[in-house]
């Protein structure tokens, strides 16, 4: 059989649609899929279509659209790929599937709405090409991470793997919060540092790193210790928060401000060979205070100078970070949000637990006031 006479079969059993009646069935909730690929896309496409190209499309269109009952419309640039396409769907078993005559071309040609990317730089397409073919993530989330501003606290053991991925994400602007500076006893674990940087700062050293990783993220560099006088005016700029910090007294004091302004607060911690990370607040409940009331006794969490850590434990731990902080924002997957989820790298183990909220907790209950800041090294010294 040609491929003319293959296509002539095709279209004798797959029902070809105008694009006014995939306009039509669009606005009553059947998907408009179009099978072109990501260059193509780039070119603009018909509003409410979801880019899901030829390539991928049977491995991801489970995800796309479940049920193998609902109608799903096919579009390509000029409705040819998309009746190949089509074909490819009905074996998988989907029992409605329609192919739009004359593809996107003809869509435009009738005056139908349709849009350009608002990611337009070529850079950027280059760049973050493989993130931008999940249908998840796409276009939209990719202009969303773009246009984000996320605040690390911590340019450490956490803040290094977690600044290093959102830059190379492509978020689009990063802020470090560190007053610490750079020693050869950090280097096994802050991969944002190098051994040439001993003695520098923190938060200059991580520029550096993330500068030529990805010059088109913006890095802005606090070099402070976080306290109650300044917390709020700085974590208002930002979008979301992602807490690498080594130390209670800071954690109290970004879950508080994090509740206070309503931000989303991506919580890690690392020991010895085990990690922990959670969602918190954005506003609501629970708050990491729903969790840890009280902070442990002095002398019962030793830092890690002294308890020691493995340096791909923090790895792992500000990765997901990473990936939670990326969640917030382009709100793809499931958050953690609720749960707390360990790491055992002994046993090589993750472990999710629900975190329930607590109805008294005196800063996220609902209609409680902000009781404000406390005294946090006093309050975590059980002073």
């Amino acid at each position: 059989m040609t491929v003319e006479q293959h296509l002539a079969a095709l279209r004798a059993a797959i029902p070809e649609i105008t694009p006014r009646q995939a306009q039509a069935l669009l606005r009553d909730g059947a998907p408009l899929i179009d099978v072109r690929e990501a260059e193509e896309h780039a070119q603009g496409m018909a509003e409410g279509a979801l880019a899901l190209g030829r390539s991928f499309l049977e491995l991801r269109i489970g995800e796309a659209v479940p049920d193998t009952g609902t109608p799903v419309l096919l579009m390509c640039g000029s409705g040819t790929r998309s009746l190949l396409a089509a074909d490819d769907l009905r074996r998988l078993g989907y029992r409605d599937v329609r192919s739009v005559a004359g593809g996107f071309t003809r869509w435009k040609e009738e005056g139908l709405a349709w849009t350009l990317p608002a990611m337009a730089d070529a850079d950027a397409r280059i760049r973050y090409a493989r993130q931008i073919a999940l249908p998840e993530l796409g276009e939209a989330g990719q202009t969303a991470l773009q246009q984000a501003r996320v605040l690390i606290i911590g340019a450490g053991g956490l803040g290094s793997p977690a600044a290093l991925y959102l830059a190379a994400a492509g978020v689009g602007t990063l802020g470090l919060v560190d007053d610490d500076r750079v020693e050869r006893s950090n280097l096994h674990r802050q991969v944002l540092h190098r051994d040439d940087r001993v003695g520098q700062s923190k938060t200059a050293s991580a520029q550096a790193t993330l500068n030529a990783l990805n010059p088109k993220v913006r890095v802005e560099l606090h070099h402070l210790r976080l306290d109650a006088a300044q917390v709020e005016l700085l974590f208002a700029d930002y979008d979301v928060i992602v807490d690498g910090s080594d130390n209670f007294p800071t954690r109290y004091l970004v879950n508080d401000a994090c509740i206070k302004l309503g931000l989303p607060n991506v919580y890690g911690a690392v020991q010895g060979f085990e990690g922990q990370v959670a969602v918190f607040g954005a506003g609501g409940q629970p708050c990491y205070r729903c969790l840890f009331p009280e902070p442990p006794p002095p002398g019962a969490a030793p830092p890690c100078s002294e308890a020691g850590v493995l340096g791909v434990v923090p790895g792992v731990i500000g990765l997901l970070q990473a990936l939670e902080a990326m969640k917030c924002i382009a709100g793809f997957g499931a958050s953690l949000q609720g749960r707390l989820l360990r790491f055992d790298a002994l046993r090589m183990r993750f472990r999710t637990m629900s975190v329930p909220a607590d109805a008294d907790c005196p800063y996220c209950a609902p209609g409680r006031a902000f009781p404000g800041y406390s005294d946090y090294a006093a309050f975590c010294a059980g002073a």
